[in-house]
């Protein structure tokens, strides 16, 4: 029978529990089927690797529409997945780069057109 590693986990906890409820000042999880318990990743590792992608997808996005607002918001998302030591570096650059290109597109744009709207029709 395979146990599947959220199951593991569990049994590990209650294991944890009725070892500190029986008195036991070391309690320690039990290896359950010859493992080791492994600790889960960071979840600000994580966070900061979906950050790096989500400022990524928004720089590129904000490059054809809506520039006023996902430039901005790519460029603080890849400030703090670069902050928090994203694993995904080169794709918080690239978001980072991204969104300053989108600021200087809407400048462009605003400048030749006058206005803060703009639009690619004459």
């Amino acid at each position: 029978m395979t146990l599947t590693a959220f199951t593991r986990r569990s049994e590990a906890a209650a294991a944890t529990e009725r070892a500190e409820e029986a008195g036991s000042g070391a309690a320690q999880a039990p290896a359950v089927h010859g493992s080791t318990p492994s600790a889960p990743p960071r979840r600000s590792t994580r966070d900061a690797d979906g950050l790096a992608v989500a400022s990524f997808v928004l720089g590129l996005v904000g490059l054809l529409v809506m520039n006023l607002l996902l430039g901005p918001a790519a460029i603080v998302m890849a400030v703090i997945a670069l902050a928090r030591s994203t694993a995904r570096r080169g794709r918080a650059l690239l978001g980072l780069a991204l969104g300053v290109a989108d600021l200087v597109v809407l400048t462009f744009l605003v400048t030749g057109d006058g206005v803060v709207a703009w639009n690619f029709g004459g």
